[in-house]
């Protein structure tokens, strides 16, 4: 069959069972806009940001375990996309982001709307390729989805002349490849892995995003009962093990529980599954789990030693490894750390001021309504620590969130992109107004497909994370944190063709919520609350995590 490479794109995305893109049209990717146009099984999302496309392919593929697919044309385009890739690169999500360049022969040579974007990007893809032959095009389009979703995820970028895209070339269809998935772990390494389990005391599971993307939540939670131990997770790894759980102790690192940063100080053995120890987990590394054995499973092996020295490691796809060590290791029993673990949280639960409208009390109501069911995307600060903390999340893919690279203004593409992907789910995002501010132009694609997303904004009319951060080490030297200005976000939703509800008591919260999700259109729910609100439990950068502390800790202090 001849086709053309623009169309030799379409049937490799139809191969790979796309049924959504998110993009942006413009000169040099034409061509596979004009195939596109032919083929309506494709939806195509017509996003109001090149950036908006790439967080809503990342959410897309974060809340259905498919690649997420974004498109864009040559240079600014191209160039536009790129926090989104870094965003899905630093959480290890499969995506693939198609961009076309000039003319072969005008490559290299600065025209109009010309840059190396694969180049650009290197650092922060899986994989990048520039297409520069229509007979290698079927084939790299196949390498790329094979890459994008076998050993640990990431994104892709295939960028393809334009002159590709319209030659014409033979093609065949094929069978997608199932992903690939090397295990280098042996059966030593699972004996060493269960002989620290049975002489282990106090053992502590700490779950990281590595346990959703292998799809192992239920050898989790499994290996937790077997083992008969507690389970913390990272900000990634929400879902990953049921919060309802009286296993589970919370979050733990820089915004962690007292009971998950004391737990983990205090443990003999931290079993950790597809976590990476980041910084805002560990803290000091120095001092983390001083007194414990470590086991780390993980598929990637760069991840091994890099910040924290593992006393085993077991390297390979989580949901097997789990599986041979489920298969020999006995029930055990530990009455006494599970008792002093039902003490941390007894002694130290989550609080905040209940006397006012706040994030975490509109968090707790967005819970209660959607009774944990929903698919909760976020932006980065304050509101997305809290939205960590007090939603009560019991499956995978129900929390989305830029967590390495920390992204503001992703929330509101992930909430587009985790609906078009879960038609049938509540989607919120909960974003804060210094975020919302970035990307709030994608209300627009909300009203234009009538995409039934909820926009919740904690307007707290300051950037709080920020704001918390001069507080605390600077003295309250506000510097450029105070947001305090005219505009109007309830008009400014409004505006965009979406409904628009604002909050100023706590007795307005519950009805809504309930409101917004009643009316299955895209609303935007503008909550204002205290510029002062801080999240705590907090534990100070580069300060080990013994030394978490709350507000009761600071008002000792005074």
């Amino acid at each position: 069959m001849q086709l053309t490479g623009s169309e030799i794109v379409v049937e490799c995305l139809k191969e790979q069972g796309v049924d959504t893109v998110f993009g942006y049209p413009g000169g040099t990717i034409l061509n596979i806009y004009d195939a596109l146009y032919k083929h309506p099984e494709i939806k195509h999302i017509l996003t109001s940001h090149e950036q908006g496309a790439s967080h809503a392919a990342d959410g897309y593929a974060r809340s259905t375990g498919k690649v997420g697919v974004c498109m864009a044309t040559s240079g600014p385009g191209a160039t536009n996309l790129v926090t989104g890739i870094a965003t899905a690169y630093m959480d290890s999500i499969p995506m693939i982001a198609i961009t076309c360049n000039v003319n072969l022969p005008a490559l290299g040579k600065d025209s109009f709307q010309e840059v190396d974007i694969v180049g650009v990007t290197t650092p922060v893809t899986k994989h990048g390729f520039i297409v520069k032959d229509i007979k290698t095009l079927a084939n790299t389009m196949r390498r790329a989805f094979a890459i994008a979703r076998s050993g640990r995820p990431g994104p892709v970028i295939v960028d393809i002349t334009k002159d590709v895209t319209a030659a014409v070339c033979e093609y065949k269809a094929e069978k997608p490849k199932p992903a690939v998935y090397e295990n280098k772990y042996t059966d030593k390494d699972i004996e060493k892995a269960v002989e620290l389990m049975k002489n282990s005391k106090k053992p502590l599971l700490y779950v990281g995003g590595g346990v959703i993307a292998a799809d192992a939540t239920a050898e989790v939670a499994k290996l937790a009962e077997v083992l008969d131990a507690p389970v913390c997770d990272t900000l990634m790894g929400k879902g990953a093990f049921d919060g309802r759980s009286k296993r589970y102790t919370g979050m733990i690192g820089m915004h962690g529980t007292k009971a998950s940063n004391l737990g983990a100080t205090e443990c003999d053995l931290l079993i950790a599954l597809g976590a990476r120890f980041s910084d805002r987990v560990i803290g000091n590394a120095k001092k983390f789990c001083k007194g414990a054995k470590i086991i780390h499973f993980d598929i990637d092996a760069a991840e091994i030693n890099k910040n924290i020295h593992a006393s085993v490691a077991v390297i390979g796809n989580l949901k097997d490894s789990l599986k041979d060590v489920l298969k020999v290791l006995p029930a055990q029993k530990h009455l006494e750390w599970m008792d002093r673990i039902a003490e941390l949280k007894d002694a130290y639960p989550l609080s905040y001021d209940k006397s006012k409208l706040t994030c975490p009390y509109m968090v707790e109501v967005i819970d209660k309504v959607t009774k944990g069911e929903a698919i909760i995307t976020t932006d980065v600060g304050q509101h997305q620590m809290w939205a960590a903390q007090y939603y009560k999340y019991s499956k995978p893919r129900t929390f989305l969130s830029s967590g390495g690279l920390g992204t503001m203004g992703y929330g509101l593409g992930a909430c587009i992109g985790a609906k078009v992907g879960n038609p049938d789910k509540i989607v919120i995002n909960i974003a804060g107004d210094g975020c919302f501010r970035m990307n709030m132009n994608e209300l627009a694609t909300a009203s234009r497909y009538d995409i039934p997303i909820i926009q919740v904004v904690n307007n707290n009319q300051v950037l709080g994370m920020v704001r918390q951060w001069q507080t605390l080490f600077y003295d309250k030297r506000y510097s450029q944190t105070v947001l305090e200005d005219k505009v109007d976000f309830c008009a400014v939703a409004k505006a965009l063709g979406c409904e628009a509800i604002l909050v100023t008591k706590k007795e307005e919260m519950e009805p809504a919520i309930k409101k917004a999700i009643k009316l299955n259109k895209p609303v935007l729910i503008n909550v204002m609350t205290g510029k002062d609100d801080s999240v705590y439990p907090m534990v100070p950068a580069g300060a080990p995590i013994s030394e978490v502390f709350d507000e009761e800790d600071l008002k000792k202090k005074k």
